[in-house]
């Protein structure tokens, strides 16, 4: 039979996560993932008191076309950054999670060197389906790790499409991986995604690669000054790399830095208005759980989009009238 482990008090929970207690730290986070509503007030009292040693991290979003090598790479770039004397958390955002189970955790296994080097912690993303709870998830846990003084995070995209767009919503800088000697190297990537990139680095320079890969870098510059210049007035820039030989890696981050002294100050100006969005979207978030969650609608729902879908009656006269069941409360007419 398990032996059920203590609950930690709030003070205990801080107090671990403070002094860097990973055990603690994974506990906290799991207690973020929670639906419980126990578990959720818990993790706002935690989250309350470790807020003001946060902010402090370097928040770098990392994505990539399928078989770009992301894991790899991260491995790399991971293991140089931790012998640096960093310390690393990698995260990631998955909405397709609760159908694949996580395909990060797999990363995990992947990422062997990574995973057990003391300076480095490696988190699976929530389960679910809703792309708004794993994001907002993934934010908590961000800023959890940074008051464990993790001072970079590498925020993955598991997903794709919608899950660019909510990492690049809470990082500083976004790294899109490319691969050379695929076709058309501007094929398969969205022109959205390319605009919200600080930087492009083609993996894979290495062996037969390397005269490709210079070949993509060039195509890749070229294609970037077609976008608009960011609000920052940053250039984004197309390095090339290899996890195999390493090289690359330290002109990677080289540019990262330079990027960072590049906004200077208005970094706070950036993670202010992050933050205000934050709220925003975690309000819209509620409001939709709350929503689906009220008894009346989940009784009716079922018959709307029976009705909906036999064309009796529109989608938006469906939806305002569910909207109106929401707002009763039980037991009124």
């Amino acid at each position: 039979m398990a032996i059920k482990r203590k609950r930690l008090s709030i003070n205990e929970y801080v107090e671990g996560i403070l002094q860097g207690n990973t055990v603690v730290l994974s506990r906290a986070i799991t207690i973020i993932e929670s639906s419980l509503d126990t578990d959720q007030f818990l993790a706002e009292e935690v989250l309350k008191q470790v807020l003001p040693n946060t902010g402090v991290s370097k928040r770098m979003g990392i994505t990539g076309v399928p078989g770009v090598g992301k894991s790899t790479f991260i491995e790399a770039m991971g293991m140089y950054l931790v012998e640096n004397g960093h310390k690393l958390a990698v995260l990631a955002v998955d909405p397709s999670s609760q159908r694949s189970r996580g395909s990060i955790l797999g990363d995990k296994t992947r990422m062997e060197q990574l995973s057990h080097h003391p300076n480095a912690y490696i988190r699976p993303s929530a389960t679910g389906s809703s792309l708004g709870g794993v994001a907002n998830k993934t934010r908590e846990t961000m800023l959890l790790c940074e008051a464990a003084g993790y001072e970079i995070i590498f925020i993955e995209t598991v997903g794709v499409g919608q899950s660019e767009v909510a990492v690049k919503g809470m990082v500083d800088f976004f790294l899109l991986l490319m691969l050379a000697g695929a076709g058309d190297e501007l094929q398969g990537i969205k022109k959205g995604i390319m605009e919200m990139a600080d930087a492009i680095a083609i993996t894979k320079a290495d062996q037969d690669n390397i005269k490709a890969s210079k070949k993509a870098k060039v195509e890749y510059q070229n294609a970037l000054h077609l976008f608009p210049p960011t609000n920052t007035g940053w250039t984004p820039q197309v390095l090339t790399c290899s996890a195999i030989t390493n090289e690359g890696l330290e002109d990677i981050w080289k540019m990262i830095e330079d990027y960072y002294q590049h906004i200077g100050n208005e970094l706070e100006s950036i993670r202010k208005h992050q933050s205000i969005n934050w709220m925003h979207e975690t309000i819209g978030y509620l409001l939709k759980q709350n929503f689906y969650n009220a008894p009346q609608v989940a009784e009716k729902i079922a018959d709307f989009e029976r009705k909906v879908g036999m064309g009796q009656i529109t989608p938006q006269a469906a939806a305002r009238e569910l909207m109106d069941l929401a707002k009763q409360k039980n037991g009124d007419s």
